[in-house]
């Protein structure tokens, strides 16, 4: 149950700016320091339960440290004692913000199960013949790049960098073309 919101006395400090929190906002020399050692356990134990794999941790709670110090404190300075305590709110703070850098890093994983090996071979020279795909059915994009990652070898961060794209482009439209060709062979061995 929340409790009812109360406005402040304009004389009064708020609880948020008093003490370590306070001395945090205003810039005060060894604030932050003692900020994280008093905070970092609690979110390394949020950033836990979110992370995947234990090799995550320490990104994604760099993450977090990160995001409660970016734009001069600003998420922090948001905070309302009067609708949680501090470490309810960090942690809080600290599971969405592990939950959307997973999402956004989240690599694509695409299973080939449906394909046959020996059609994912892609030359972007003859790529109709080997495929024998429909030449509207790839883009010239997801061919080059599905060549580069399979008959070169390629790893995502260098057809990236080939290619002058991002290598979220590249994981797209990877997984665009992998959907599109598993489509058409699903379809005839229908």
């Amino acid at each position: 149950m929340r409790r009812p919101r109360t406005q402040p006395d304009a004389e009064a400090p708020r609880p948020a700016q008093d003490g370590l929190l306070g001395a945090l906002i205003k810039g005060e020399p060894g604030a932050w320091d003692a900020f994280v050692r008093r905070y970092a356990g609690l979110i390394v134990t949020a950033v836990r339960g979110v992370a995947r794999e234990a090799a995550e941790v320490e990104d994604l709670t760099q993450e977090v440290f990160v995001r409660l110090c970016r734009n001069d404190f600003r998420l922090l300075r948001s905070y309302d004692p009067e609708r949680a305590g501090l470490s309810t709110w960090i942690t809080i703070v600290a599971r969405s913000t592990a939950r959307d850098a997973l999402r956004r890093h989240r690599p694509v994983v695409v299973p080939i199960d449906a394909v046959p090996e020996t059609q994912l071979s892609v030359d972007a020279v003859e790529p109709a013949r080997k495929l024998k795909l429909p030449e509207a059915l790839l883009s010239p994009r997801q061919r080059e790049i599905l060549a580069m990652l399979y008959d070169q070898e390629m790893e995502v961060a260098e057809v990236a960098a080939r290619l002058g794209i991002d290598p979220q482009t590249v994981r797209s439209a990877h997984h665009k073309a992998m959907i599109k060709l598993r489509a058409h062979f699903k379809a005839g061995a229908e």
